[in-house]
């Protein structure tokens, strides 16, 4: 199965894939599938937490991030993990992935609108595409302390 057709795969730039989660047969083809860094926000503990994707990935010769983000209390400090993260995969192909693509979606538009040039209105367009933020007032809140324009 192709990394593509991960849950919620979304391209967002010619380098940077966003998804939710991936199987092991999809992580075991990173590699082959060009992706030269991966940044995981989903916790380890979560039930849907594939056990040793840290090995799977890093055994490709990929970088591997791990910023595991509670999905009920989203923190500044994991989002500024996540900015350094982003640093440090400058250059590289790179897919970023939680669970479902909602805490990436979220972080990954905050980070372009504050990096990239992206607008409130696209950064909010790009999540609202995946999930729907009010249906989760801890991410509306969240969002809204970093982009104008909601919460």
């Amino acid at each position: 199965m192709s990394v593509e057709r991960a849950f919620n795969f979304r391209p967002v730039s010619e380098n940077v894939a966003t998804s939710g989660l991936l199987n092991e047969e999809q992580l075991s083809a990173l590699g082959a599938s060009g992706y030269e860094a991966v940044i995981n926000l989903l916790p380890h503990d979560s039930q849907y937490a594939i056990p040793g994707e840290e090995a799977i990935v890093a055994g490709q010769g990929i970088d591997y991030f791990y910023i595991p983000v509670d999905f009920a209390h989203p923190v500044a400090e994991d989002y500024a993990a996540f900015v350094r993260a982003m640093g440090a995969c400058r250059g590289k192909r790179l897919l970023i992935h939680c669970a479902a693509n909602y805490r990436v979606s979220a972080f990954y538009a905050i980070y372009a609108w504050e990096h990239l040039g992206w607008s409130a209105t696209r950064a909010r367009e790009h999540i609202a595409s995946i999930w729907q933020l009010e249906d989760n007032p801890p991410w509306e809140s969240f969002i809204a302390t970093y982009i104008p324009g909601g919460g």
